[in-house]
């Protein structure tokens, strides 16, 4: 089952560390198939306050979400990104094809 990892990242300085990182990320994800699905875009907040902006990428399954995560290319550069942006980072997994609200009930 797919899974993603999801960042709202904000207060992100600009410069020559964050260029790096985005030179860098790319070639951490493919070894694990992850892809970008958002990365950064025009947000419309509809309820609540939301600042920053939104990533997220998709992993085949959790496993290797988990695996890109912990591994040496991307540990790598994430102090490249931590040192120069403030933001929250999970891993979650999807739901199947055809998964409705109601299928958390049980």
């Amino acid at each position: 089952m797919a899974a993603y990892a999801i960042a709202r990242l904000q207060d992100v300085t600009m410069g020559p560390a964050i260029v790096e990182y985005l030179e860098k990320i790319d070639a951490t994800l493919a070894p694990y198939g992850g892809h970008y699905l958002i990365h950064g875009g025009t947000t419309q907040v509809l309820e609540g306050s939301w600042q920053g902006d939104t990533i997220m990428l998709g992993f085949p399954d959790l496993a290797q979400a988990q695996a890109w995560y912990r591994s040496e290319a991307y540990r790598r550069i994430l102090p490249l990104r931590t040192a120069n942006a403030v933001g929250d980072v999970i891993l979650v997994e999807g739901v199947p094809e055809g998964h409705r609200g109601i299928d958390i009930l049980g």
